[in-house]
C-alpha cells in the first residue's frame, strides 16, 4: 500500500489517477486514497477480467464500497459484476465507471456491448477491447463518431489494447472519449505519460484534426511522432500524428482510408510492399523501387522517397563521393534509396547481403553490382548499414569477426546511439556517423511535402533531445 501511494502521488502529469487495488496486498480504500493529491479513480479488478484479485465477490464489494465512503471520485466496476447495478444505485450513477474488458479475439458485435454497458446508468461507460490489426479498431471510430455516441449525461471511453490500437489511445478526442489512459506497461499498448504529452501533444489533438503517422511493425518507439508533433505545434496546425502498427500493407490501407489519413512516414517491413497500393508515384520513388513517404492530395495517394536526400545530407561534406568504393549491407528499401543515392554521386556501389540473390536482385533494380557478404577488407571507402541488426539488445555488429579498414562507416540504425557496428569501425579508426542524421533529415523533407513549408532548422533535433529513452529502443 505505501508502494501503491508513492505511484499514485508520482503521477504529477495526471488529470486523474486509477489506483489499482487487485495488485497489492491488503488493499486498504480509504489507505488508498487518503491524502490524495488528485482526483482518482478506484479499481479492484478480478483475475477473470484481466486483474489480479483472486479473493470472492463479497470482498470485492466491500473494497468497492469501502472507496465510495471514503470519497473516492470514481469507482471502476465491471459489467459481468453481481453487484454492478448495487453500485450504480448506491451512487444514482454518478462517479461509476462500468467497464468491459476483452482479451483475445476482437468481437464483431462492439455497438451492442457498449449499448449494455450503458444501460446501467453509471456516469461512465468504459469498453477496452484487445486487437490484432488496424482494420479491427474501426469500429471503435465509428462508434465514437456516431451521433448517438453520448448519451445524455453519460460519457464512454474506448480504447483498443494491444500495440495495434495504441493510436486509440492517442486520438482520444476523435474517439469523443471522457479521458485516456497512460501508463509504463500497466496495460498492453499503453504509452507512459511524459511521452503523451510531450511527444505526441496529446493535450492539443482535436476531433477534427487532420491525420498523419509512421506506419511499420514493430513500431511502438518510433522517434517520429516528436519530429513531426512538434512540427505542427510550432506551426499553428491541427494535425495530429501517431504510431501505427500495421499487420500488413492491405491492413493500413483499409485502415487509413477509412480514416482519410493525409499522410504517412513508411518503414520497415513496408516501403516496397505499399508501392502497388499507390495512386501516383514520383519519379524517385520508382527508381529506388520503395516508398517511405505518403502524401494524399485531392484523394489521390502519392508516394515519395526522402531516403535519399536524408542518406546524402549528412555524407556530403564529409568526403568526395565520385569514385569512391561503398559496401551497403543489406537488401531491403533502406538499401536501395542508399544505392539509388551513391550511383547519383558517382559511386561505385555494390549491395551485399547474406542472401546473393537478394543482393543481386536489388542490385539489378538500382544498376549497381552485388558484392559477396560480408565485403572484404580492402573493397570499400564507405560502408553503409541498411540492417536492423544493432537496433535490438544483446545485438552484435553486422561486421562481427571482420576487419573495417575503410574510411567512414553509416549506420542507418539511430538507436542505440552508439550501435555495436559503430563502436567496432571507431575501434578501428574509421570515421563514423549514426543513423539519427538521416532520420531527421528525411523527416524534415517529409514534413515540407505535407505542409509546404520545412519545419524550423533544429525543431526535429531538439524534439529529438527531449524525448524519452529514445536512445534504448526506438527506430524509424
Amino acid at each position: 500500500m505505501g508502494e501503491l501511494r508513492r505511484a499514485r502521488d508520482a503521477a504529477s502529469r495526471a488529470d486523474i489517477v486509477e489506483v489499482r487495488l487487485d495488485g497489492v496486498d491488503r488493499p486498504d480504500a480509504a489507505g488508498a486514497i487518503e491524502g490524495r493529491l488528485r482526483p482518482v479513480i478506484v479499481t479492484c479488478r478480478p483475475r477473470w477480467e484481466g486483474g489480479a484479485f483472486d479473493g470472492s465477490e463479497t470482498e470485492r464489494r466491500r473494497i468497492i464500497s469501502e472507496a465510495i465512503a471514503a470519497g473516492a471520485e470514481f469507482v471502476d466496476v465491471e459489467l459481468r459484476s453481481e453487484f454492478v447495478a448495487d453500485i450504480v444505485r448506491m451512487r444514482r450513477g454518478r462517479g461509476v465507471i462500468a467497464s468491459t474488458h476483452i482479451y483475445g479475439d476482437a468481437p464483431k458485435d462492439v455497438a451492442e456491448r457498449v449499448r449494455c454497458l450503458r444501460s446501467t446508468g453509471a456516469e461512465v461507460v468504459k469498453f477496452a477491447t484487445e486487437v490484432s490489426s488496424l482494420t479491427e479498431t474501426l469500429p471503435l471510430y465509428e462508434l465514437g463518431a456516431g451521433t448517438d455516441a453520448r448519451a445524455e449525461g453519460q460519457d464512454h471511453v474506448l480504447i483498443a489494447m494491444g500495440p495495434h490500437g495504441t493510436h486509440t489511445r492517442v486520438l482520444s478526442a476523435r474517439l469523443k472519449n471522457r479521458w485516456t489512459y497512460c501508463g509504463d506497461g500497466v496495460a498492453p499498448g499503453q504509452i507512459p505519460a511524459a511521452r503523451m504529452l510531450s511527444e505526441f501533444h496529446f493535450k492539443r489533438i482535436r476531433a477534427d484534426a487532420g491525420l498523419y503517422a509512421v506506419v511499420g511493425s514493430p513500431i511502438a518507439h518510433s522517434l517520429s511522432p516528436a519530429m513531426h508533433n512538434a512540427g505542427f505545434a510550432q506551426a499553428g496546425l491541427n494535425a495530429a500524428y501517431v504510431a501505427l502498427d500495421a499487420r500488413d500493407a492491405k491492413d493500413f490501407v483499409t485502415f487509413a482510408r477509412t480514416m482519410n489519413i493525409r499522410g504517412a512516414s513508411i518503414t520497415a517491413p513496408l516501403k516496397v510492399s505499399l508501392m502497388t497500393e499507390m495512386d501516383e508515384l514520383e519519379p524517385l520513388a520508382k527508381e529506388v523501387g520503395a516508398v517511405n513517404t505518403l502524401a494524399v492530395q485531392g484523394g489521390r495517394w502519392i508516394g515519395a522517397n526522402t531516403d535519399v536526400a536524408g542518406f546524402l545530407a549528412p555524407l556530403k561534406g564529409r568526403m568526395t563521393l565520385r569514385g569512391t568504393r561503398a559496401a551497403i549491407l543489406g537488401a531491403g528499401g533502406a538499401a536501395r534509396a542508399v544505392a539509388v543515392a551513391l550511383q547519383r554521386e558517382g559511386a561505385d556501389v555494390r549491395v551485399c547481403a547474406r542472401r546473393l540473390d537478394e543482393a543481386t536482385n536489388v542490385a539489378a533494380l538500382v544498376g549497381v553490382r552485388a558484392g559477396t557478404f560480408p565485403p572484404p577488407a580492402g573493397s570499400w571507402d564507405v560502408l553503409v548499414n541498411a540492417t536492423s541488426c544493432g537496433s535490438r539488445a544483446g545485438d552484435s555488429s553486422v561486421m562481427a569477426g571482420a576487419r573495417l579498414d575503410g574510411e567512414i562507416v553509416f549506420d542507418l540504425v539511430y538507436a542505440p546511439g552508439e550501435t555495436p557496428l559503430l563502436e567496432q569501425a571507431q575501434a578501428s579508426g574509421c570515421w563514423t556517423i549514426g543513423g539519427i542524421d538521416m532520420l531527421i533529415a528525411q523527416a524534415e523533407r517529409q514534413f515540407e511535402i505535407w505542409t509546404g513549408a520545412a519545419p524550423p532548422p533544429g525543431l526535429f533535433r531538439a524534439a529529438i533531445d527531449s524525448a524519452s529513452g529514445w536512445q534504448t529502443g526506438a527506430r524509424a
